[in-house]
């Protein structure tokens, strides 16, 4: 690109096309730089001559000027192929989308191959048994660049906590299970990578900082920062200008920009070497999950045995879709012509499934299948589990860049205005579009209540969708399934587990209870849960009932019957055996909350707090053997606790002797012995939890 020194016009590459600069542009030429001036004729080129509109001669607001050009720069280094490619492309989505366009058409549905799995059943433990091992050999992607602001919390949303019993927050939860697949495989702990965001970057690495990491290396963990693309004003793809852009008060040197959506992370794990390092130390898979999904780990070792028995290079974790329900499915889309057929098992789009669904011969459209009421098609929630070599191979030969759509929300029937400006926009999940046809492509459902549950929604929008029979999606919502979740595979093995009442908080029906918290350290899946309650028709947990099993010791309920709250903590090195226990006790009561009198934005947006009125707390200390956590509460060495055999001797006669009163001395408490029995009344800021509305029912949308 060449630089005009007329005053008046500029070259660029084609020397028979020339442009006039605009006025605000021709007032500020002599103060810009080299570089400054070839990004403003690349603007003039992409038909952006607006953004000089109204500009200030040269000696005012000059500082604004060339920081305004720092964003164009970074816009232009950011993008594949640079700033006039994003515009170029936008232009040609948008004309398609004007005129309603479907990138679908000719492509012919079906329903792909996949496993459909049920929790506790024999053939699901199969399948778990054939995964556990492939998660020492996993590298895991947490998809975090959202705020808070739309569930009604300041901060960002992986510092929420996932239940109020324990305060635990999502990052500090998927911390945890990181941790706990290390120390059942050998201390090798799998690396994390996180796509953050210009909002996300700071507050994620304060988090993490401010907590020591939660215990998880961070050697082991890579932040990944995601840089948002010029949001669009029009169909022309003229960029919008900001209002307040990047902190400058004056809109007309900023320009507006937005998100380019979670596709992304798969250029990003290629330009950062994620990906290819993982692969050379000997890493065999990739898994991809989101920010707010308490469930995302229960049936994580089953699909990976999907993967690996079936040698699935891309497997997406699915769950059964109501019809015309609000999220994507997975469909095996043919393509024929009479030069080739394409086939591609791909997420579509809710709004586009129904007329693909017409337009090929199902004039009924998205409807259920009546033997099971579910639509056959696997409903998507994004958490994806990707072969890593093939995977590498594929972000080599595509350097990750997905394929983007636009979708701009109209102001007129003609599709010519925008209620606001949009964007281009590419998926994670559409990343099966790259593959060759040979490429082994399905899914693993499984029931909603055991693998997805979002907190996306605030209060008000929340029961609005509990109103119209969808899922809320909502922090008491995801509160309430994740206690569900661990109490309803209880159930499965035989524990005899109560169900609290449903109670309305914020509008929203959820029924929290019982509060069962099983920390990953204790117990990472299903199989490991027979372990830890090996006699499962000897439990009894109420439905109020609040029971809290933390480690990273280990834990083995024998006998329990529950009414009120146990929180049991066990150290490293050690195992505390649960015995003919029965605690009763006032325990942890929901308590509603409101705006006039409870500042928490935590318990605002759930409605309600937990009361922690009475609770048994016990603490085994660490490298003290196995432990028995008798019924007075105590904590004795199990040999302690076994019965003493008598050896037998030959029968004596004796006087008879006068029977007395028996006398009975209870005995010490051992050294090794850390119980605190909290009887007293608890104020705090705690919460409840629990719940089960919409339990078989397919995912939060």
């Amino acid at each position: 690109m060449s630089v005009s020194n007329s005053g008046t016009s500029r070259t660029s590459g084609d020397a028979s096309t020339t442009t006039a600069r605009p006025a605000g542009l021709e007032s500020n030429w002599a103060i810009l730089s080299t570089a400054e001036q070839a990004l403003a004729e690349l603007l003039l080129k992409a038909g952006q001559a607006h953004l000089f509109d109204g500009w200030d001669t040269a000696g005012t607001n000059d500082a604004e000027k060339h920081a305004f050009f720092a964003q164009v720069q970074r816009l232009h280094d950011t993008y594949p192929d640079g700033l006039a490619a994003y515009v170029d492309r936008a232009k040609a989505l948008l004309a398609e989308s004007a005129t309603g366009v479907n990138s679908l058409d000719g492509w012919t549905p079906a329903v792909p191959e996949g496993a459909i799995l049920e929790p506790g059943s024999a053939k699901y433990c199969e399948w778990e048994t054939a995964g556990k091992d492939e998660l020492k050999a996993t590298g895991f992607v947490l998809v975090a660049g959202g705020l808070g602001e739309r569930l009604g919390f300041s901060g960002i949303k992986v510092a929420l906590p996932t239940e109020i019993t324990t305060k635990t927050t999502y990052m500090e939860f998927y911390c945890k299970y990181l941790l706990a697949v290390g120390a059942k495989n050998g201390g090798k702990i799998p690396p994390l990578a996180i796509m953050v965001s210009d909002d996300t970057h700071d507050r994620t690495l304060a988090l993490l900082e401010s907590n020591d990491y939660f215990g998880y290396p961070k050697e082991a963990l890579t932040l990944m920062k995601q840089e948002k693309v010029a949001a669009l004003a029009d169909n022309d793809a003229r960029i919008a200008r900001a209002a307040n852009a990047e902190g400058r008060a004056d809109g007309r040197y900023g320009i507006d920009c937005k998100p380019h959506g979670h596709g992304d992370v798969h250029s990003l794990l290629h330009r950062t070497g994620v990906a290819k390092r993982w692969e050379v130390e000997g890493l065999k898979w990739v898994v991809f999950f989101q920010d707010t999904n308490a469930l995302a780990f229960l049936s994580l070792a089953a699909a990976l045995g999907v993967s690996q028995k079936l040698g699935l290079e891309v497997n997406s974790i699915a769950i059964p879709r109501v019809p015309k329900q609000a999220i994507g499915a997975i469909t095996r889309l043919t393509h024929t012509t009479e030069k080739e057929t394409k086939v591609m098992i791909v997420n579509v789009e809710y709004n586009q499934l129904d007329p693909l669904l017409r337009a090929s011969g199902s004039p009924e459209g998205d409807v259920a299948d009546p033997s099971t009421g579910y639509s056959p098609y696997p409903g998507n929630i994004n958490q994806l589990i990707f072969a890593l070599s093939p995977y590498v191979a594929t972000l080599n030969k595509t350097h990750g860049v997905m394929g983007e759509f636009v979708n701009p929300k109209y102001a007129d029937a003609a599709r010519s205005v925008f209620k606001k400006p949009t964007r281009l926009e590419c998926m994670m999940q559409d990343y099966p579009k790259m593959l060759p046809l040979e490429a082994k492509v399905g899914f693993t459902s499984l029931p909603a209540w055991f693998s997805f549950s979002p907190v996306k929604n605030n209060a008000p929008d929340a029961a609005k969708a509990a109103q119209a029979g969808t899922p809320p999606g909502s922090a008491s919502t995801g509160e309430a399934d994740q206690y569900y979740a661990v109490a309803e595979q209880l159930r499965l093995l035989g524990c005899k587990v109560g169900k609290a009442p449903e109670a309305t908080y914020t509008g929203i029906p959820v029924s929290l209870g019982p509060r069962v918290v099983i920390d990953p350290s204790v117990a990472l899946n299903f199989s490991e849960m027979k372990k830890v309650f090996p006699s499962p028709d000897r439990v009894t947990i109420g439905g109020e009932a609040t029971l809290v099993l933390q480690g990273p010791g280990e834990v083995e309920v024998q006998s329990l019957e529950l009414e009120g709250a146990l929180v049991l903590s066990v150290g490293k090195g050690t195992t505390v055996i649960v015995k003919d226990m029965v605690v009763k006790n006032k325990g942890h009561v929901v308590v509603p909350v409101s705006g006039k009198d409870e500042p928490d934005e935590v318990l605002l947006m759930r409605g309600y707090r937990l009361e922690k009125q009475d609770e048994l707390r016990v603490q085994a200390p660490a490298n003290a053997g196995r432990m028995v956590l008798a019924r007075e509460g105590n904590l004795v060495p199990e040999a302690e606790s076994l019965p003493v055999k008598i050896p037998a001797v030959s029968a004596i006669p004796t006087k008879p002797v006068k029977p007395q009163a028996a006398h009975v001395t209870a005995p010490a408490p051992t050294p090794a012995t850390d119980v605190e029995l909290e009887d007293k009344a608890v104020s705090g800021n705690c919460l409840a939890r629990a719940f089960d509305c919409f339990k078989k029912k397919p995912a939060r949308a």
